[in-house]
């Protein structure tokens, strides 16, 4: 699937649920077109991982994901190999005399039909696809040579077998909550863009349209008041997915409308931190979130 401009994208995307901005839009826009990877930074809960999710949906196509974390190998990466399966092969082989068959035998044992295909082997195996590499971040260096090794090729080399390459290659997200700095090696490999906290205009679109039953003045309301709160010094301001959660949580209690109750019996739907709780309500701070939000009306 094919899209005109930027535009005829964000129009896609906006149509699945999700509202890019422009900036986004074209990057997205371009990275399809040049047929490269999108690397998307950001803080938590802004959207990148959604993002993924979305132009699998506009482009009919899989999404396969790779949830990076520290220590990931090859092994739950790319490929492995089924040992217990081969075990038993190997045990069925012996009773039907075939032990002194080595060659054979390990032909077989290292063969397609005991291969576990991992995410970036099944991206590459699926066309078309819409690979997701997310938090990438979290991985260590050596993962990041490997990622790049099949990003740019889009072939999976396995000694067994040979080479395996991708007829179509997928469509690649890759996101970074910036825990850490990745290699310029990889970021030079893809077209880069940092994701923004949305504007209250955009925030409070998505809030209707996500959650329609919520009455305007509580969208806006939920919507400035996390705007607010991105702005005092918390251990981990809220993203998108909390402005979503929160107003799911007032919608679930029945509230139209912010007040002292409501916001404290709904905080753990946007801050997950204690500390954080604690600094917006204490010495005035649930005041100050009431006026932001009030602002909204």
């Amino acid at each position: 699937m094919t899209f005109a401009s930027p535009a005829a994208l964000g129009a896609a995307l906006q149509s699945n649920g999700y509202l890019p901005d422009d900036g986004l839009a074209t990057a997205a826009y371009l990275a399809l077109r040049m047929g490269r990877p999108l690397f998307v930074e950001g803080d938590a809960g802004v959207g990148k991982t959604s993002l993924a999710q979305a132009l699998a949906t506009v482009l009919a196509a899989p999404l396969i994901r790779l949830q990076c974390y520290e220590g990931i190998d090859v092994a739950q990466a790319v490929y492995d190999w089924d040992f217990p399966r081969q075990l038993l092969h190997l045990r069925a082989a012996e009773a039907a005399g075939r032990a002194g068959d080595v060659e054979a035998l390990e032909g077989e044992l290292y063969s397609r039909r005991f291969l576990l295909s991992r995410p970036l082997l099944q991206a590459v195996e699926t066309s078309p696809s819409v690979l997701l590499v997310d938090e990438v971040d979290r991985a260590d260096d050596e993962f990041e040579a490997l990622l790049l090794e099949v990003l740019s090729d889009f072939a999976v080399t396995i000694p067994e077998i040979g080479t395996i390459r991708a007829a179509v290659p997928p469509t690649v997200v890759v996101t970074s909550n910036r825990t850490r700095d990745v290699h310029d090696a990889l970021k030079r490999r893809c077209l880069y863009h940092w994701v923004e906290h949305p504007d209250f205009a955009r925030e409070l679109a998505i809030v209707r349209q996500r959650h329609p039953a919520a009455t305007e003045q509580l969208a806006a309301q939920v919507a400035r008041a996390t705007a607010y709160l991105r702005t005092v010094d918390l251990q981990k301001p809220p993203g998108v997915a909390e402005t979503l959660d929160w107003t799911h949580a007032l919608l679930t209690l029945g509230v139209d409308q912010l007040d002292p109750d409501a916001v404290m019996g709904t905080l753990g739907a946007v801050l997950k931190y204690r500390e954080d709780q604690e600094t917006v309500t204490r010495d005035g701070g649930l005041v100050a979130l009431l006026e932001a939000a009030a602002h909204a009306g």
